[in-house]
């Protein structure tokens, strides 16, 4: 009689194990697949990055003041934001972008590349932010900040933001853009002059693959 309680409290405790063990399979697979599984074949097209080595510091400056003055003109151009606002954001994905005030030729390629990026997603768009980073003090122009309506504009400083963002030797943060994610880390990057179809491709599979953003 002992002997068959034994065995019954057994044979529990391997049934809760087992229960347990298939309600946390599709997790822990996920966390070996992202973190430890190094896949031969590739099916992103961006770089992707430990999304628990970045998380959002405090990167702000102030808000950029550079929008038109006249009422009439002031509006979302520029969006200004109060310091550390990026954290502002999380909660959903982050298209990042880091360039001077000045916005040359491929800096305004790029913003375009992440509006339309953004307009691609159809009725997910609304998941997407596009995020400038400006880390100087120079004045920015009005023409500019409409062309690019909808952007968010943020000083931050220059020390901090290139001790967050990750470079390959000999490349420059303005030479990437990058990807975070809902949670507040940044957890994927792309050459500033990537193919925009191909980024697109792994937005899509980001957004339908996510239940969160």
């Amino acid at each position: 009689m002992e002997k068959n309680q034994q065995q019954l409290r057994e044979s529990g405790r391997w049934k809760l194990f087992l229960v347990l063990a298939i309600c946390a399979a599709p997790l822990v697979f996920s966390y070996i697949t992202y973190y430890v599984i190094k896949p031969t074949g590739r099916t992103n097209y961006g770089t992707i990055l430990d999304p628990r080595l970045y998380p959002i510091p405090a990167l702000a400056t102030g808000q950029v003041t550079d929008a038109p003055k006249a009422a009439s003109e002031v509006s979302s151009l520029a969006h200004p934001v109060p310091p550390a606002s990026l954290l502002t954001y999380k909660g959903k994905w982050i298209m990042l972008q880091v360039s001077s005030s000045a916005c040359q030729a491929a800096c305004q390629t790029s913003l375009i590349n992440m509006r339309q990026l953004r307009l691609a997603q159809g009725k997910d768009m609304d998941r997407l932010e596009r995020v400038w980073l400006v880390p100087d003090q120079q004045a920015m122009e009005t023409l500019l900040l409409r062309e690019f309506d909808g952007v968010h504009v943020i000083r931050v400083d220059p020390k901090k933001v290139a001790a967050w963002l990750p470079v390959e030797p000999g490349t420059a943060m303005e030479d990437r853009l990058y990807l975070i994610d809902p949670l507040g880390n940044l957890m994927m990057r792309y050459t500033v002059d990537a193919d925009p179809n191909k980024i697109k491709k792994d937005l899509i599979k980001l957004l339908n693959a996510s239940s969160i953003g």
